[in-house]
C-alpha cells in the first residue's frame, strides 16, 4: 500500500494528502503525516499556480541551512525560501509573510496568494518570526483533534444517509401501497363487472326461456286447432270456431316478430351426430347459419362446410341448405340455442 493509501485510509483529506506529499517531495509516510498535522489549519494551496510561480521565481535546488529540518528542507525544495533573496538594511533575514490585516503568518507567497484569494486581503509583509514545528505532544494532539473531527463527520454522515434512508423507505411504503390500492381497486371493479354480466346472462336465460315456452305453447295451440279441424272435415261437421266465433285457421299465423329480435348476439350449443364434447360459441345474432357451419368446421375435422346439415330438437326443426343464408334472428335461434350437426 503507497503513503498516499495509508494517509487516506487514516481519514486525511485527500487534497491536504496530495498538499502533503507534494510538499515533502514524497520522501516517506511520517515527513508527510508531520506537515499535514502542521498545516492542519493552513488553507490549501492551489498545486498549478503554487508550482509554475515556484519553478519560475524559485531555483530547483536549494541549500538546507543548519537550522533546517528535512520538513524545512523540503519546503524549501517546492516553494523556495520565504526571504531568501530579500534581506532588509540590518542584515535581518526575512522568515515569514505576515498579513497585516488579520495577523496571520505563512511560510511562503503560495500560502500567502491563498490567503489572499480566499479573504480577499491584500496588505502583506516580510516578517522575521520564525513558524516553530510542532513538538511530537502537539503533533499526537494535532492527529486526535483531526480524527474526533473526522469521527463526527462520518457520525454526522452516517446520521444523514439513516436520515435519507427512512425518507426513502417511506417513500417506497407508500408508493406500495397505493399501489395494492389501486390493484385491489380493480380487482373490484372486475368482481363488479363479472357479477354484471352474470345477471344480465341469467336475464336473456328467462327471456329465452319464456320465448321458448310461448313458441310451444303456440306450436299446441297450433296442433289442437289443426286437429279438431281435421276431424270436422272427415265427420261432415262444421270447422270449430274459436272464442271470437271466427272459424279456425288452418295454419297458425306468422308472428309479427320473431323471438328474441332485441338480442344482439346469440349463444350457441351444438352437438356433434358423432359424439364427443358439445362445442359452444357466442355469435352476433345478424350472423347466418353458414358461419356456425364454418364455425363448426373449423374445430373439428369431420364436419364439411357444404354438407353439414343443422337439426334442432326442441323446438324440433329441421334447417334446410336455403336456410344457410338466413341469419340466427330470421331463424328464431337468438338469445341462446342448441343445434345438432350431422
Amino acid at each position: 500500500m503507497s503513503d498516499k493509501d495509508v494517509l487516506n485510509s487514516m481519514g486525511f483529506d485527500p487534497a491536504r494528502v496530495e498538499w502533503a506529499l507534494r510538499a515533502t517531495n514524497n520522501k516517506g509516510l511520517q515527513p508527510a503525516m508531520d506537515f499535514i498535522l502542521e498545516h492542519n489549519d493552513d488553507p490549501i494551496p492551489d498545486a498549478t499556480s503554487g508550482a509554475a510561480e515556484t519553478s519560475s521565481a524559485q531555483p530547483q535546488s536549494v541549500p538546507m541551512d543548519e537550522d533546517d529540518d528535512e520538513e524545512t528542507a523540503a519546503l524549501r525544495a517546492v516553494y523556495g525560501s520565504p526571504g531568501a533573496a530579500d534581506q532588509d538594511d540590518s542584515g535581518v533575514e526575512a522568515r515569514s509573510i505576515k498579513c497585516s490585516e488579520c495577523g496571520k503568518i505563512f511560510k511562503n507567497t503560495a500560502l500567502a496568494n491563498f490567503h489572499a484569494e480566499k479573504s480577499g486581503h491584500d496588505q502583506f509583509e516580510e516578517s522575521t518570526e520564525e513558524i516553530k514545528p510542532l513538538t511530537e505532544e502537539e503533533k499526537q494532539q494535532k492527529l486526535l483533534e483531526l480524527r474526533e473531527k473526522m469521527n463526527e463527520k462520518r457520525a454526522k454522515k452516517a446520521a444523514e444517509d439513516a436520515k435519507e434512508a427512512k425518507a426513502n423507505e417511506l417513500i417506497r411504503r407508500k408508493a406500495g401501497k397505493e399501489a395494492s390500492q389501486i390493484k385491489e381497486d380493480l380487482k373490484n371493479k372486475q368482481i363488479l363487472k363479472d357479477l354484471e354480466a352474470k345477471r344480465r346472462e341469467k336475464e336473456d336465460d328467462k327471456k329465452a326461456l319464456a320465448a321458448i315456452k310461448a313458441q310451444i305453447e303456440a306450436d299446441k295451440r297450433q296442433r289442437a286447432q289443426k286437429a279438431a279441424q281435421e276431424k270436422a272435415l272427415r265427420d261432415g261437421a262444421a270447422p270449430p270456431t274459436d272464442a271470437a266465433g271466427s272459424s279456425a285457421p288452418s295454419a297458425a299465423p306468422a308472428p309479427t316478430s320473431v323471438p328474441g329480435r332485441e338480442f344482439k348476439d346469440t349463444r350457441l350449443q351444438i352437438r356433434l351426430a358423432s359424439g364427443g364434447q358439445p362445442l359452444t360459441t357466442t355469435l352476433p345474432s345478424d350472423s347466418t347459419l353458414r358461419e356456425v357451419a364454418e364455425f363448426v368446421a373449423g374445430q373439428t375435422l369431420t364436419v364439411d362446410v357444404d354438407t353439414v346439415t343443422f337439426t334442432q330438437q326442441f323446438p324440433r326443426k329441421q334447417f334446410s341448405a336455403s336456410d344457410f343464408s338466413r341469419s340466427l334472428r330470421d331463424l328464431g335461434l337468438t338469445p341462446s340455442a342448441v343445434l345438432i350437426a350431422s
